[in-house]
């Protein structure tokens, strides 16, 4: 259950301001939310297994303390990642406005490709490497669908964008608490 709520919440944090939720609410404003949302939760569950799989090979190559450290690093790199910021490319936006293909296959698609090397994959991998894979899984995979799904629904609903700069900041500050945490705990 640790593994899971860490997890959750990293991932769920990570996962705000990140492109894939900007591609949801490009998504949710053309075409039913509950068809994206079955489709963002099966890329991404594909992307998090092979992630917690990386990490945990990783997790079990490498010393513990390293592996801290390291992971400690990652977090402050996402904090930096974060406050830069995500924006929709050429291609992103042309893969959101696709409709001659099944809508579940696309967005699917859309998602599992945008999510290859994304912070979400690499802050999974990092989790794995010290925590149970199935939780870690299971919370990651929820996090980041809850995150989209809150896009969805803003998508959807308001049609408004959440303010950006406030949820950057915060999403990057938590990176740094975590970054921090994980180095000091690797250094003991």
């Amino acid at each position: 259950m640790e593994a899971f709520f860490i997890s959750f919440g990293i991932i769920f944090v990570a996962e705000l301001g990140d492109k894939s939720q900007l591609m949801a609410m490009t998504f949710a404003a053309r075409y039913k939310a509950i068809t994206i949302l079955l489709a963002i939760t099966a890329a991404t569950a594909l992307v998090h297994l092979v992630s917690v799989l990386v990490g945990a090979a990783a997790g079990v190559a490498l010393p513990t303390k390293a592996i801290s450290v390291a992971a400690g690093i990652a977090f402050l790199g996402f904090a930096a990642w974060t406050l830069r910021g995500d924006e929709l490319d050429d291609d992103d936006e042309a893969r959101a406005q696709q409709s001659n293909r099944s809508v579940f296959w696309t967005v699917g698609l859309a998602f599992f490709l945008a999510e290859l090397g994304d912070k979400t994959m690499l802050a999974t991998i990092t989790l794995a490497t010290k925590h149970g894979l199935v939780g870690t899984w299971i919370g990651s995979t929820l996090g980041m669908v809850a995150a989209d799904a809150l896009a969805i629904v803003v998508g959807q609903q308001l049609g408004a964008r959440l303010p950006e700069r406030t949820i950057k900041i915060g999403a990057a500050v938590l990176f740094v608490a975590f970054g921090l945490w994980l180095i000091v705990d690797g250094l003991r």
